[in-house]
């Protein structure tokens, strides 16, 4: 998901080589300890001599990313919108199967995007099918069984959940003769997968 690199981390006394991550709205840190530091916890940052200097609620934390601090620092600053993680540009028609998230629906329409529920045709480019349990993946075979040329799909499913996890949304998009080639946080609670067809069957 979003950037990743292998690093060392201080805090509280501690330096901590694991792995940095870059999410949509936080940071996580998958070393021992953990860490994870949400965008809205930090109060001040700057990057200074390849480190990335975050003065958060909790305390400061330094991550020594080189080349990469400066970067990280824009992204945290200037986050991308979800529309723009997405790639799903103005005027482009989008296709939405399951419970979907209103908020999303209403950016899609504010943007001029024109949304289809629960149908699509050969000439849409964007489909997302919105899972909150194991069960509704079976759908995605149904859907990659009418997917035509350069259409894509995004499922979008609950962050942190037993009941559904990233390995079982792989298996089923992977099942159903997809390719899975990106990885996005929809939300503070949902994760967003994209498949798309195998160069050979578009």
């Amino acid at each position: 998901m979003g950037q990743e690199v292998v690093c060392t981390a201080r805090w509280a006394g501690k330096s901590v080589r694991g792995k940095a991550l870059l999410e949509g709205t936080e940071i996580l840190f998958r070393g021992n300890p953990r860490l994870k530091i949400p965008f809205s916890s930090i109060r001040d940052i700057a990057a200074v001599d390849g480190e990335l200097r975050l003065k958060t609620s909790a305390g400061t934390v330094i991550f020594k990313l080189g080349e990469r601090a400066e970067k990280w620092r824009q992204k945290i600053v200037n986050p991308k919108s979800v529309l723009e993680k997405l790639g799903v540009r103005a005027g482009q028609v989008v296709a939405v199967f399951g419970n979907a998230d209103a908020k999303f629906i209403e950016k899609l329409r504010v943007q001029g995007s024109y949304v289809e529920r629960e149908k699509f045709s050969a000439e849409t480019p964007w489909i997302f099918r919105f899972v909150e349990v194991a069960d509704g993946l079976s759908g995605i075979k149904k859907l990659a069984g009418r997917m035509q040329g350069c259409t894509a799909l995004w499922v979008v499913y609950p962050k942190g959940q037993k009941t559904i996890t990233e390995d079982a949304v792989l298996a089923a998009g992977r099942k159903a003769g997809l390719k899975d080639v990106k990885v996005v946080s929809f939300s503070a609670t949902h994760t967003a997968l994209k498949f798309v067809l195998p160069v050979a069957k578009r």
